[in-house]
This record gives structure tokens, C-alpha cells and sequence, in this order.
């Protein structure tokens, strides 16, 4: 078992790096930190709440259009040189939104910058360099890491909220950009190295190399795309970031349909946190002993019971709490094992492009979830009818990838 764990004595500085990376980039930063802002914006330019939230269309259209062609590039020259690029451009980005002086246009233009030069903060790069560092321990590594979207989102959340209090929503932007390059850059340039990097210890590099037979094998990205597996899993993933991703943004209205208070309801979407970061170390600690697929089923599932559990008329608040944290649970997986599955069906030889590919169809469906429930809200005044759907989607999202059948070996040449 002591031996199991030995990857991590060669690469927890990658882990690390990668962690705080992630939960200080594109993924958790806007979502979490705009509904902070939603309120001193709207009140200052006289705009609509909904207005403010267009960014969220804005981020995603940017990053269904350019994660194939960042996984791309990460593929090609390294994904530590887009990190670090990526990271600066990525801070300037969120600085520049404190420039605006009341144009809905310039405010959603420089969102859509954000995204270009945030792109690659996504996990599609420190992914890639996890999955090569790991092998025994790789579903444990990429939860560890993907952990710090609901660790740090939590913690960015309180840290905005008190820079609009002391110095203006202008300044917490400035405060907010400034994050990344005084904690994520240094960390990057000084810990982040793929195994192939030059000043990485040639002992440690032997002893990865030996370990994992993936590090510069797989299949090509014309080989995969040409691969039922990897449309079957484009097609869940759709399906589960939909329900995931519409249901998380709309939990508290949800819960004042049903009857509770403004702290209540806040109170309740708030566990969604503690049931992601959960969900990442579980369900990345249970796929390196358990086959992927049978772990996804298991967990993402089971939110289509707390659509179930939605629908009630009457809900205490404990039930209300379960049901929260079901959906959690799932929220927290889903990237680990999109990441895991990838690695272990495709290889490693076109990691960057194929996860890009399979973040956009993640991002389809993330971000059209929240507008559709919220679509459905407006037009009938109640979300039951839409939960439906959502159960049925995270069924028809997680059942066929019981489908994939066994890993791919990369120690002999793959086949379809």
C-alpha cells in the first residue's frame, strides 16, 4: 500500500500547483464571485440583474469554442507554457473589468476577454501533466486537485464581498486579478513541470516512466473521434452538466417556491460546497480501485432522486439538505472522472485536444442548463415540472457509459 502512494512523493508539487491553479482560474472564479458583484453593478449602472449574469453565456460560448484549440496547443508546446501565459493574461483580464463606466457592451466584451485569455486556466492543462505524473494513484491526484474549485470558491466569495465593503466593486476586481498572479503564478513557474521537462530529476522521471505506460502513448485525435466511446461520452456529459449545472445556479429560488425563508434557502444551496468537495476526493479515491464507469453510475445517479425529492409539496428542511447533497456529490465527480476516462479509453498522445473537445460538450450543457430552468420558472412559476427532465437526464447521462467495457492497454498498440 506504502508503495501505491509513492507517486505522490515525486509529484505532490504538481498536485499542489495544479490545485490552487484550478480553484484560482476561469472554472470557479466568475461563477462563484459574480453574484457578488450582481448587486453594487446593477445598482451603480442601473441594470438588471439579468444583465449582469450575461457574462455567464459570454464565458461559456468562449469556452465551448476554444477548449479543443487550448488542449490543442497544450498538446503541441506544453501545457505549462499556456499555464503560465494563460495566468497572466487571465489576471489583467479581471482587472480591466474595473474600467467599465456603465456600457453593457464594454462590460460583456471584456467578460469575453476573460475567457480568451483565461482559457487555459480551465483543467484541460494541469489535467494533462496529473494524468502523466500518475498512474496508481490517478483518480486520488486529479480529485485532490480539482478539489480547490469548491475550497477556494467558497473562500473567493467572502474575499470579494469584503474588498466591495472596504474599497468598491472597481478596486475588488483589481483585488480579485491580483490573486492569481501573486499565488498561482509562483507556483506554476517554480512547481509546475510535465515529466518530460528538462529539470525534472531524471530519477524521478525513470521512476514515473516505469510506473505508467501512458506517458506519451494513445491514440491520435483522429483515432478517438472516430470512436464510439468518445461520442457516447460526449453525449453523457452533455446530458449530466446539464442537470448539474442548471440545477446548482437556481437552488435558491427553487427553494423559496417551496415555501422557504431567504436564509434558509441560502443556507441549504450552501451544502452544495461540502457535498463537491466530497464528491472529488471519493470519487477520485474509488476510481483508482473500482472501474470508472460502474463509479460514475453510482454517483451521478443519484441526483435524479433528488429531483424526485424536489417535486414534493411539502419539504422539511433535512430532507431539503439531502437532497442538496446528492446533487453535490455528482457535481464534485464529474470532472475527475471526464479527465480519468479519458486517460484511461484515449491515452495520453492527444490528452489536450480530446479533453478540450469533451469540455465543450460539458459546457453546452452547463451552460444552457441554468437559462432553460430558469426559462421554465418564468413561464409557469414553479420548477416541478422541469425537475422531470433533469431526473431523465441524469439517467439517460450516466447509464450508457456502462457501455465503454474495459480500459484500453497503451503497453500494446490500441485498437478501435
Amino acid at each position: 500500500m506504502q508503495s501505491r502512494y509513492k507517486e505522490f512523493r515525486y509529484a505532490w508539487r504538481v498536485v499542489l500547483a495544479s490545485a490552487v491553479g484550478i480553484g484560482l482560474g476561469m472554472a470557479p472564479v466568475p461563477i462563484y464571485t459574480l453574484g457578488v458583484f450582481a448587486a453594487p453593478l446593477a445598482a451603480e449602472f442601473d441594470w438588471g440583474i439579468d444583465k449582469v449574469f450575461l457574462a455567464l453565456p459570454v464565458l461559456t460560448l468562449f469556452a465551448l469554442i476554444l477548449s479543443p484549440l487550448v488542449g490543442l496547443l497544450s498538446d503541441k508546446i506544453g501545457a505549462r507554457r499556456v499555464v503560465i501565459g494563460s495566468v497572466i493574461g487571465f489576471s489583467a483580464a479581471l482587472m480591466l473589468l474595473s474600467l467599465n463606466q456603465g456600457s453593457l457592451t464594454l462590460y460583456l466584451a471584456l467578460w469575453g476577454l476573460v475567457a480568451i485569455l483565461g482559457v487555459g486556466t480551465l483543467p484541460i492543462t494541469w489535467t494533462r501533466v496529473i494524468n502523466n505524473w500518475f498512474s496508481d494513484c490517478k483518480g486520488l491526484a486529479l480529485g485532490c486537485a480539482l478539489v480547490a474549485t469548491g475550497i477556494f470558491g467558497i473562500f473567493i466569495k467572502f474575499y470579494v464581498a469584503f474588498l466591495i465593503d472596504a474599497v468598491g466593486w472597481r478596486m475588488a476586481f483589481i483585488g480579485l486579478g491580483v490573486l492569481p498572479l501573486i499565488t498561482s503564478l509562483p507556483l506554476v513557474y517554480f512547481l509546475f513541470r510535465d515529466v518530460d521537462d528538462p529539470k525534472v530529476p531524471e530519477e524521478q522521471r525513470n521512476a514515473i516512466a516505469e510506473k505508467s505506460g501512458q506517458i506519451v502513448t494513445g491514440m491520435l485525435a483522429s483515432e478517438t473521434f472516430k470512436d464510439w466511446r468518445f461520442w457516447l461520452m460526449a453525449g453523457c456529459f452533455v446530458l449530466i452538466s446539464f442537470g448539474v449545472g442548471g440545477l446548482i445556479p437556481n437552488l435558491e429560488n427553487l427553494f423559496a417556491t417551496k415555501g422557504f425563508d431567504k436564509d434558509d434557502a441560502i443556507i441549504l444551496a450552501s451544502l452544495i460546497g461540502v457535498s463537491v468537495v466530497v464528491g472529488r476526493l471519493v470519487g477520485g479515491y474509488m476510481i483508482d480501485f473500482f472501474w470508472a464507469p460502474g463509479v460514475a453510475v453510482c454517483m451521478l445517479v443519484v441526483p435524479a432522486a433528488s429531483c424526485y425529492i424536489l417535486v414534493q409539496p411539502e419539504l422539511t428542511f433535512m430532507i431539503a439538505a439531502i437532497a442538496v447533497l446528492l446533487i453535490g456529490l455528482a457535481a464534485g465527480a464529474e470532472q475527475d472522472l471526464m479527465a480519468f476516462m479519458i486517460a484511461r479509453y484515449f491515452g495520453m498522445k492527444s490528452y489536450g485536444v480530446v479533453y478540450g473537445v469533451l469540455y465543450s460538450c460539458f459546457a453546452l450543457g452547463a451552460g444552457s442548463g441554468p437559462w432553460l430552468l430558469g426559462r421554465e420558472y418564468t413561464a409557469s412559476g414553479t420548477y416541478d415540472n422541469v425537475l422531470f427532465y433533469v431526473g431523465i437526464a441524469f439517467l439517460a447521462g450516466s447509464l450508457p457509459l456502462l457501455l465503454l467495457g474495459k480500459y484500453r492497454d497503451f503497453s500494446v498498440p490500441a485498437k478501435a
